[in-house]
């Protein structure tokens, strides 16, 4: 896709209303749109928010992303910021401002999860980046991001098993993963 190209759909998602019930990302230029998630999926997510301190980070869920240099507007599952760092108000919050984006699988998102946001949230400085898997049952904590564009990636990968205490050491915390369901009956996946 062109820098024009780029540059129309990202002007196109900025006035895109999706219908109701479904999120709509624009992912290095193409708009992504998803149905409503699995129950599943938004009690893991409201499980990491009530294990982060709110005192000292903004725990915000659904909100778009500003990636510099990039025609992505990700949506992640849940972004975690110093409250010091929290810019008031606006549509995109700009991901040099964020300290750790959170992403729960679904039975549809694995690539994107895995391989596309990891180059996005990479490409964006974002320091840490945990998928939370509930096809595998695993978590995996991405740190240390490095290079632009399509070849960003991070230099860090650990990952834990459903059930073992996940060490979010940008946080300073431990999260608990004992109470993380799984999808039944889904088809495993072979990522990282």
């Amino acid at each position: 896709m062109t820098a024009v190209d780029e540059y129309g759909m990202a002007k196109f998602f900025a006035g895109f209303e999706p219908p109701e019930g479904v999120k709509a990302e624009l992912l290095r230029g193409e708009i992504v749109m998803m149905a409503g998630p699995d129950l599943v999926h938004n009690l893991i997510v409201e499980d990491v928010q009530d294990q982060i301190p709110r005192k000292r980070w903004v725990r915000l869920q659904t909100q778009d992303v500003d990636i510099v240099d990039e025609a992505s507007e990700p949506v992640p599952d849940l972004v975690v910021l110093d409250r010091q760092a929290n810019p008031g108000s606006g549509r995109l919050l700009p991901s040099q401002l964020i300290t750790l984006v959170v992403e729960v699988v679904s039975k549809t998102s694995v690539d994107r999860d895995y391989v596309t946001k990891r180059s996005i949230y990479a490409a964006g400085r974002v320091p840490a980046y945990l998928i939370i898997d509930p096809v595998v049952g695993q978590c995996v904590l991405l740190t240390s991001p490095v290079g632009k564009g399509d070849d960003a990636d991070y230099r860090s990968q650990r990952l834990w098993k459903f059930g073992e205490s996940v060490s979010l050491e940008p946080l300073g915390i431990e999260l608990d993963t004992s109470d993380f369901g799984t999808f039944q009956g889904v088809r495993p996946h072979h990522y990282p």
